[in-house]
């Protein structure tokens, strides 16, 4: 699907006949197919054909590293490799944040969040469009150490104010990752063109009225009241950030599921193995992205409280 991630907006991703395209494609393409059939077809009148089989079937199965190619198992590791980055460098812009804070300088450091921002979004946007050539586990590699310091500091900034909200965020983050992943496994969801046009109107909607609201904030509007903008107005009674909130944690949910579709097919597609990274790097994108937006809708409600 085209309308999913931009991380998995390539051919590895989307197109069925894109292991042609790969060196040694079109062979990779056959195993398990018709080369094994043919296989089966001769081992009943060659013995020299037979035996191999027989040694093909003791052999342990090949991965992803005897392969080339990508698999989901490789995928996982490669994924959580990403996450031990992005969670070092979020422990160096926790600290890095809370330096100097004290009771005459409460003033957290906003440069960890600044620079991890600016930093994640730049690198972001090198390993989406160079991907279509060359996937570069580099660049992935540092785009997960900026997010980090991303993540630190505003985690970090948020703690200091609503002391418990990170464990708060960070259970419900896993829960629902858990959650969509279960589901996504047990078939009992899957992503439909349908779904995904209805999720792209949304989340053309939600981009633009952010876009708005940082305007509005930013220039002191006064219809933008409270610490979140629009977001703080209310609706017969609750917070206008809350409803949205609980909107866009389904949609950041449903982009899950999106990934994990994407990663199966580029499986299907015998993509390289070094695809996998920018598997990883996709879902390590929309988890970020699900933990901001309740680490947000936390925070709301505690502050209404």
């Amino acid at each position: 699907m085209a309308l999913n991630n931009p991380a998995f907006n390539n051919p590895a991703f989307q197109d069925q006949r894109a292991v042609k395209s790969y060196p040694g494609g079109s062979q990779a393409a056959t195993i398990g197919g018709q080369s094994q059939f043919a296989s089966a077809q001769h081992a009943a009148t060659d013995a020299a054909a037979n035996a191999q089989l027989e040694g093909a079937f003791a052999a342990p199965p090949a991965g992803a590293i005897e392969t080339g190619r990508m698999t989901v198992e490789d995928t996982v590791w490669k994924t959580l490799g990403l996450f031990a980055i992005l969670l070092v460098t979020a422990f160096a812009g926790w600290i890095w944040t809370m330096a100097g804070v004290t009771p005459a300088n409460p003033s957290p450091n906003i440069a960890p969040w600044l620079i991890g921002a600016f930093g994640g979004f730049i690198l972001a946007m090198v390993v989406i469009f160079s991907s279509r050539k060359k996937v570069r586990p580099a660049l992935i590699f540092s785009y997960a150490a900026f997010e980090g310091l991303f993540v630190g500091g505003i985690s970090a900034f948020f703690e200091m104010i609503w002391p418990g909200i990170v464990f708060q965020a960070t259970l419900a983050t896993l829960t629902v990752v858990g959650v969509t992943l279960a589901l996504f496994a047990s078939g009992k969801i899957r992503a439909s063109a349908r779904a995904t046009k209805i999720f792209m109107i949304a989340m053309i909607g939600y981009l633009v009225f952010s876009l708005i609201n940082v305007g509005l904030m930013i220039f002191n509007v006064p219809i933008a009241g409270g610490a979140f903008g629009l977001l703080s107005e209310r609706i017969m009674g609750i917070p206008l950030g809350l409803i949205i909130g609980v909107l866009v944690v389904i949609m950041a949910a449903y982009s899950l599921v999106l990934d994990f579709d994407s990663i199966q097919q580029g499986v299907r597609n015998g993509a390289p193995r070094q695809y996998g990274w920018l598997g990883g790097f996709g879902i390590m994108v929309t988890v970020v992205w699900l933990y901001i937006e309740i680490l947000r809708i936390l925070a709301i409600a505690r502050g209404d409280g």
